[in-house]
């Protein structure tokens, strides 16, 4: 008896009508998805989590629709803009607030090692889960450092990475780590404690070449609706007052 093969090709207009974001991990995106499925059953997103430079790589290379990223320029304290200059030269994007979020130490629940700040991983000799080279993350973590005048090499397991916030909470929460950097809805979501850190812009680089484009658009007015405003801010460490501003465009 002849069997039937499983197919994996999808159809044209799926795949058509699918946006595809590269860059910064933040757990909005997971809820943008399932509001837009919900709404709009023929739109849907394909995420992948490689760091705000990774996506802007991904857009020089044209390889997706828009970037997720939170890359902090440390001369003036403004995001992503200098970078997108720097790495993008020449090409015309749109910058479109996401959200504004806390970034800070996900902890074990109850925080048994009493951890106040980034300067307890040298001092308390914590151990710790990274981010992965080029995420917005790991420049905050590096920045912070040498605010303090901490080397790299004094942090136990700065070597050791994640790329996503909810991976680093898990390495908290199974007690490979002590500590990591991540934002409140990781921590959150698995229970944890949190100590806020800064309160960060978390923005979408769009291509002006597909901003116009409807699904785009669909996207676009749906970050700014009332429900999924709710629903992030439901999430925790979220501020959605920016939402949806025009933050960039060249």
């Amino acid at each position: 008896m002849r069997q039937s093969r499983p197919s994996f090709l999808r159809p044209l207009a799926a795949i058509e009508n699918t946006i595809v974001i590269i860059g910064s991990h933040d757990n909005t995106l997971d809820l943008l998805a399932d509001q837009i499925k919900m709404t709009k059953g023929d739109i849907g997103i394909s995420s992948s989590h490689v760091g705000s430079m990774g996506g802007l790589m991904a857009i020089r290379k044209g390889a997706c629709h828009m970037a997720g990223a939170h890359l902090l320029d440390i001369e003036d304290g403004s995001y992503n803009i200098s970078y997108i200059k720097k790495y993008l030269p020449g090409e015309k994007v749109w910058v479109i607030n996401l959200v504004m979020r806390d970034q800070g130490l996900i902890v074990p629940k109850g925080n048994p090692k009493r951890i106040t700040g980034i300067e307890d991983l040298k001092t308390k000799g914590l151990s710790f889960i990274n981010r992965q080279p080029g995420s917005g993350t790991r420049i905050l973590l590096d920045y912070k450092l040498k605010a303090l005048q901490i080397s790299p090499a004094e942090i136990k397991g700065y070597e050791n990475d994640e790329y996503t916030h909810m991976s680093v909470a898990v390495a908290v929460l199974s007690g490979r780590a002590d500590a990591g950097l991540g934002i409140m809805a990781a921590a959150r979501a698995l229970d944890l404690d949190f100590i806020p850190v800064v309160t960060e812009e978390y923005d979408l680089v769009i291509p002006d070449r597909f901003h116009s484009t409807r699904k785009v658009q669909v996207l676009l007015d749906t970050i700014q609706s009332r429900d999924f405003k709710e629903k992030v801010t439901a999430l925790g460490g979220y501020d959605t007052s920016q939402t949806g501003r025009v933050i960039y465009q060249s």
